[in-house]
C-alpha cells in the first residue's frame, strides 16, 4: 500500500545499493516477465507506488546527495534522497530546491520526479519538472540513458514519434500551471527545447527507473513574511487568489474552516489564504505582505514575521493531508480525487460546482490546497467498504472528471493519475492522445514491465481497493477504541499512509517514530506496523492472525512512546495497538520472561518493601555473577545495570514523618466521605506510583514540599484493608497483560471511590503513569463510569500548581535547563503548564523532543539495548552533553533519568526536586543541596541519585 485507497501485493522488495543492482533486478525480472515498481517514500495518493511484482525501495541505500555546486546552483542526487536532506545541504549557500510538498520530511527526489511534485511554493518556483536539468534512467531492457534537452538520452523512435505528432502536441495539452495528468509529451516540442528529462517528470516510473538526477536550485529569500487572509468561504478565497499573483508571492495556499479543528491564531473568516512573501530584509518581506493585504479585500488579516509563529501556522496546512482524513464528526474520508486543478481564475466557480456535485451524491469533503495554482486537495467520505458505496465512488469519479474538463482543468494537479484517475484520461485528452501515450510507453518499455496498470492500459479505478480484504464485522478486542466506534479494524484504517512517521530526523518537540529513525526499516515505522496489522486482519498474507510472528517482530521494537497518538496527523495509537496485539498473541501461552519480571514490577517491589530486603538486594546486584544470572533469568539486556532500590519507600517515609491521625495521612478505603477533605487548604491526593514509591522517593518528598509550600494539603490515596495499594497498571498495559491490567485497575477504582466522590484532584508525578490513567484507563474500562471520572481527576505536578495555586510564586531558581520532555507527556498530557512553571521559576531554555529510548520496560528487555541507545543519542544525550556548566538537567520520567544515568553518568531531576531545592535555598543556609523535604538525606536511591 501507499497513501492511496489501493493495495497490490508484491512478490518482493529490493533495496538496491547502486545502479548496477537496479540493472540486475531489471534483468531478472525481464527474463521472468515480472513487473518492477520504483518506490520512494511511498506517499503517493493515487496508487502508483504499489505493484504486484518487485518493488524497488530506494530510501535504504540510494539516498545520497552526490554533489552540490553553489556557483552553478545545481545538485546531483540519488532517487532515494529525502527532500529535507537536500534543503539542509543547500541552505548554508542561500539556496533551496523550489518544490516543497507537505511531505518534504519523507518524500524522495525520485518520487518527486515520478509524480512531478509541486508543493506550496509552485507559484514562485514551479513544479519538479521546472527544476530538473538531467535525469539518468535505466530502461526496462537495461539501457542506461542520460536524458536532457535537445533529445539527449531519447530512446530509439521517440523523436520520430514526436515529429509526426507536432500538431497534437501543440494543441492537445491544456495550458495550466498544474497539469500533471498524462505524459508530458509536449515537452518534446522543438520550441520547448525537446527536453527528454522534462518529459519523464510525472511518468510515475512507467518509462524508466531513475538512478540519478541533476536538479536546479533557487536562491532562497533571506527574510519571509506570512500574510494570513480571512474570507467568508473557500469560494471567496479562491476568487481572490488569482488576483494576488501579480504581486509575486511565494505561496498562495487556501484552506477552509471545516479543516481547522482549533482556529486559534487565525484571523476571522470561514476560509483563509496563506500568502508568503520574501525579501532581502525582514522589513522588505513585511512591506510586500502588507501590500498584498491591502489589495486582498479580505474580511480580516494577519501578518506574521516571527519564524516560529510562521512554522506553527504552516504546520496546520502541512498536516491537512492527514487531518482531512477524518470529518468533524469522526467519520472516515478518503483520497481518490485528491488534487484536481483548473485555471486559477476559474477556481471559485469550480469549487461551487464541486460542492454541488458532492451534495448531489450525498458526500462530504474538505477542500484545501494550492489556490494560486488552481489546485485543490480534498478527502471525501466515500463508503469504500460496501458494493453500493464503491459504485457511488465510480459514478462520482466519472462525473467529477467531466466537471474538471468542463472548467478547462487537469484530473491531477500534483499527485499523478496512478490507478485512481488513469482510467478517466480519455475524458481529458481524448482517445487519440491517450493512444499516443501508449505508443510512447511502448518505445520506452516495449515489454510493459515498468509499473503496469498506471497511466496507460490502466487498472479500473474501483479495483484493488485496500478495504475489500478486511473483515466486515468488528473483531473481539480488549480496548474500547471510542474514537473508532469500538472497531479495531477502523482504528487500523486510520493509517492513510502519509508517512509522517517516516521522518528520518526530528530535532523539534515531536516524538514519532523513534524506532524507525533508529533502524530505517519500513516495518518499524508507525505506518509499517499499521499496514501489517491491516494484513493480519485481512488474513491473505499474514494467515495466522493474532499469533503472527511477523506482526509480533515488527511490534517488538515499538517503544510504546505514544508519540504517534499526537504526532500522527490521523491519531494512530500504535502503543495501544501493540498492547492489544500482545494480549491476544500470548493469551493462554507462555510469555517472554521480561513480561513477568518487568511487567510484574509493582508486585515484586511491593514484596521487597514489605520484607524490607532492598538493602540486601542492592548488595547482591553489585555482585557481577549474580547480576548476570538474574538478568538472564528475567530477560533483561546484559548491557543494563539493575537499578538500585530505595531502602525506605515513599509511603513508609510518609507514615514515619506524618502524624498517624489528623489532617495529613494515608487514607483507608471507605473512611472518606464527600466533602471531608474540604478544609481551609485545598486538598490534593498524591499518587504513589511504583517508581516514586520504590525507586526514587526523593521525587515524592520534593513534591510534598512544594505542594505544601503552595498552600495545598497533601493526602495519599486510600489503601485496602490488606494493604492493597492503587496502581495505574502501566507495566501490565505495556506488556499486553490486559486481563491483569483490568483486575488491577478495577481494584484501584474501588480504592479511589471516596476520592472520586469527593472530587479531589489526583496529582501524578510520573508522566507515563499519568498518561496511563488519563488515556488507557478509560479506554480499557470504557463501560465503568468511574474510569472516566478518575481520568478527568488526574493532573500533572505543574497542572496542579497552575490550577489550584494560581497565585503562588515558585522560588527563583534562575538557571538554564536541558533534558527532555517525557514522550507520554508530549503525546497525552501536554506540557503547557510545565513550560509556564519553568518560566516563572527562571528556568530558561527548551527541553528536547524525541524519546529517551528506555521507555519503561522496552530498553531493559533483552535485544533492545542498541535501539534504545540509538534513540537516546538522537536528541537527549546530545542536548545534555552540550549543556553549559550549571545547567539543570530536567527529566520528569524515571525512564529518562535512568537512561541518562546509565548511558551518560548524569543525574536528571524531576521539576519538583528542583523547585524544592529552590525553596530550601530561599529558607536560608543549611537547608539546601540534596536534602530531602522531610529533613533526612536521600539514601540508596540508585539511579535517582
Amino acid at each position: 500500500m501507499d497513501a492511496s485507497n489501493y493495495r497490490r501485493v508484491p512478490l518482493g522488495v529490493v533495496a538496491p545499493q547502486d545502479a548496477e543492482d537496479v540493472a540486475a533486478v531489471l534483468a531478472v525480472c525481464r527474463e521472468r516477465g515480472v513487473p518492477v515498481v520504483a518506490r520512494g517514500g511511498g506517499t503517493s495518493i493515487a496508487g502508483q507506488a504499489t505493484g504486484t511484482g518487485v518493488v524497488l525501495d530506494f530510501t535504504r541505500h540510494m539516498n545520497r546527495l552526490v554533489s552540490l555546486d553553489p556557483e552553478a546552483h545545481t545538485a546531483v542526487v540519488q532517487p532515494g534522497l529525502v527532500l529535507d536532506r537536500l534543503q539542509e545541504a543547500a541552505a548554508p549557500h542561500g539556496l533551496r530546491f523550489g518544490p516543497d510538498p507537505s511531505t518534504h520530511s519523507r518524500c524522495t527526489l525520485g518520487g518527486m520526479i515520478g509524480n512531478n511534485s509541486c508543493g506550496s511554493h509552485s507559484v514562485a518556483w514551479g513544479t519538479t519538472a521546472d527544476s530538473v536539468r538531467e535525469i539518468t534512467v535505466l530502461t526496462a531492457r537495461g539501457e542506461l540513458l542520460r536524458t536532457g534537452r535537445d533529445w539527449a538520452g531519447a530512446p530509439d523512435g521517440l523523436r520520430e514519434l514526436a515529429d509526426a505528432e507536432l500538431a497534437r502536441l501543440r494543441t492537445g495539452f491544456p495550458e495550466l500551471p498544474r497539469r500533471i495528468s498524462g505524459y508530458a509529451l509536449d515537452a518534446l516540442l522543438p520550441e520547448r527545447g525537446a527536453d527528454v528529462a522534462r518529459s519523464l517528470c510525472g511518468s510515475e516510473g512507467t518509462l524508466g527507473i531513475v538512478t540519478e538526477a541533476v536538479v536546479r536550485l533557487v536562491e532562497a529569500p533571506p527574510a519571509r513574511a506570512l500574510a494570513v487572509l480571512g474570507y467568508a468561504d473557500e469560494s471567496a478565497a479562491a476568487e481572490a487568489a488569482a488576483g494576488l499573483l501579480p504581486y509575486g508571492p511565494l505561496t498562495v495556499e487556501g484552506m477552509a474552516a471545516d479543516l481547522v479543528r482549533t482556529p486559534a491564531g487565525l484571523p476571522g473568516g470561514g476560509a483563509w489564504l496563506f500568502v508568503e512573501t520574501g525579501g532581502a530584509t525582514a522589513a522588505e518581506a513585511r512591506a510586500r505582505a502588507a501590500e498584498i493585504t491591502r489589495a486582498a479585500d479580505a474580511l480580516d488579516s494577519l501578518v506574521v514575521t516571527v519564524p516560529a509563529e510562521q512554522r506553527a501556522l504552516w504546520r496546520v496546512r502541512e498536516d491537512a493531508s492527514g487531518t482531512a482524513t477524518r470529518m468533524p464528526d469522526g467519520s472516515e474520508a478518503w483520497p481518490g480525487w485528491e488534487d484536481c486543478a483548473v485555471p486559477p481564475a476559474r477556481l471559485g466557480a469550480y469549487l461551487r460546482d464541486f460542492r454541488a456535485l458532492l451534495g448531489a451524491h450525498g458526500l462530504r469533503g474538505t477542500p484545501y490546497g494550492h489556490f494560486g495554482d488552481g489546485c485543490i486537495h480534498v478527502r471525501i467520505d466515500f463508503d469504500l467498504l460496501t458494493a453500493r458505496g464503491v459504485g457511488r465512488f465510480r459514478r462520482f469519479s466519472e462525473e467529477l472528471a467531466d466537471l474538471v474538463v468542463a472548467h478547462g482543468g487537469s484530473l491531477s494537479g500534483e499527485h499523478g493519475d496512478g490507478q485512481a484517475r488513469a482510467e478517466l484520461l480519455p475524458r481529458m485528452y481524448g482517445t487519440e492522445t491517450v493512444r499516443l501515450f501508449e505508443r510512447a510507453k511502448a518505445l520506452w518499455d516495449p515489454d510493459g514491465l515498468l509499473n503496469p496498470g498506471m497511466l496507460v492500459r490502466p487498472a479500473p479505478l474501483d479495483g484493488n481497493l485496500r478495504f475489500a480484504v478486511l473483515p466486515r464485522h468488528p473483531v473481539d478486542v480488549a480496548f474500547g477504541y471510542p474514537a473508532d466506534g469500538g472497531d479495531f479494524g477502523a482504528a487500523v484504517r486510520r493509517c492513510v499512509g502519509v508517512a509522517k512517521c517516516r521522518t528520518a530526523t526530528e530535532t523539534g518537540p515531536g516524538v514519532m517514530c523513534p524506532s524507525f529513525r533508529a533502524t530505517g526499516e519500513e516495518r518499524h515505522s508507525t505506518r509499517g506496523r499499521a499496514r501489517l496489522l491491516h494484513e493480519m486482519l485481512a488474513g491473505e498474507i499474514v494467515t495466522d492472525g493474532w499469533r503472527s510472528k511477523e506482526v509480533r517482530d515488527a511490534l517488538d521494537l515499538c517503544l510504546s512512546c505514544k508519540g504517534c497518538r499526537s504526532d500522527c496527523p490521523v491519531g494512530v495509537d500504535m502503543a495501544t495497538y501493540k498492547s492489544e496485539f500482545l494480549h491476544h498473541h500470548y493469551r493462554h501461552r507462555l510469555r517472554p520472561a521480561a513480561h513477568y519480571a518487568l511487567g510484574g514490577l509493582p508486585v515484586w517491589l511491593r514484596r521487597v518493601s514489605r520484607t524490607r530486603t532492598a538493602g540486601t538486594l542492592n548488595r547482591l546486584a553489585r555482585i557481577g555473577v549474580l547480576a548476570r544470572a538474574a538478568k538472564r533469568v528475567a530477560g533483561i539486556a546484559g548491557e543494563r545495570e539493575i537499578p538500585e532500590l530505595a531502602r525506605e519507600g515513599f509511603s513508609r517515609w510518609w507514615r514515619r514523618t506524618r502524624p498517624p491521625k489528623g489532617k495529613q495521612r494515608a487514607l483507608k478505603a471507605g473512611e472518606l466521605s464527600a466533602g471531608e477533605l474540604e478544609t481551609d487548604a485545598p486538598a490534593v491526593v498524591l499518587w504513589p506510583d511504583t517508581f516514586t514509591e520504590h525507586l526514587t522517593p526523593s521525587v515524592g518528598r520534593a513534591a510534598v514540599r512544594v505542594l505544601e509550600a503552595a498552600g495545598m494539603r497533601v493526602e495519599l490515596p486510600p489503601t485496602g484493608a490488606s494493604g492493597a495499594q492503587v496502581c495505574c497498571g502501566l507495566t501490565y498495559l505495556s506488556t499486553g497483560r490486559l486481563d491483569t491490567a483490568r483486575t488491577v485497575l478495577r481494584r484501584t477504582l474501588d480504592l479511589m471511590a471516596p476520592v472520586l466522590e469527593a472530587g479531589t484532584p489526583v496529582v501524578v508525578l510520573e508522566p507515563s503513569c499519568a498518561a496511563a490513567l488519563r488515556a488507557d484507563l478509560p479506554e480499557l474500562l470504557s463501560a465503568d463510569p468511574r474510569a472516566a471520572r478518575l481520568s478527568s481527576a488526574v493532573l500533572t505536578f505543574a497542572e496542579t500548581l497552575r490550577r489550584h495555586a494560581p497565585g503562588w510564586t515558585p522560588p527563583a531558581v534562575n538557571r538554564p535547563v536541558a533534558g527532555q520532555t517525557h514522550c507520554h507527556q508530549h503525546a497525552v498530557l501536554g506540557d503547557t503548564a510545565d513550560r509556564a512553571l519553568r518560566e516563572s521559576a527562571g528556568l530558561t531554555g527548551a527541553l528536547s523532543g524525541g524519546c529517551c529510548g528506555l521507555a519503561g520496560n522496552f530498553g531493559f528487555e533483552k535485544g533492545h539495548f542498541e535501539v534504545s541507545r540509538t534513540c537516546a543519542e538522537e536528541q537527549l544525550l546530545p542536548s545534555v552533553r552540550s549543556a553549559p556548566p550549571g545547567t539543570v538537567i530536567l527529566t520528569d520520567g524515571y525512564s529518562c533519568r535512568t537512561q541518562l544515568q546509565q548511558l551518560a553518568g548524569v543525574r536528571g531531576r524531576h521539576l519538583a526536586e528542583v523547585l524544592a531545592e529552590g525553596l530550601d535555598a530561599d529558607a536560608g543556609p543549611g537547608t539546601g543541596g540534596e536534602r530531602d523535604p522531610g529533613g533526612e538525606r536521600d539514601a540508596g536511591e540508585g539511579t535517582g541519585r
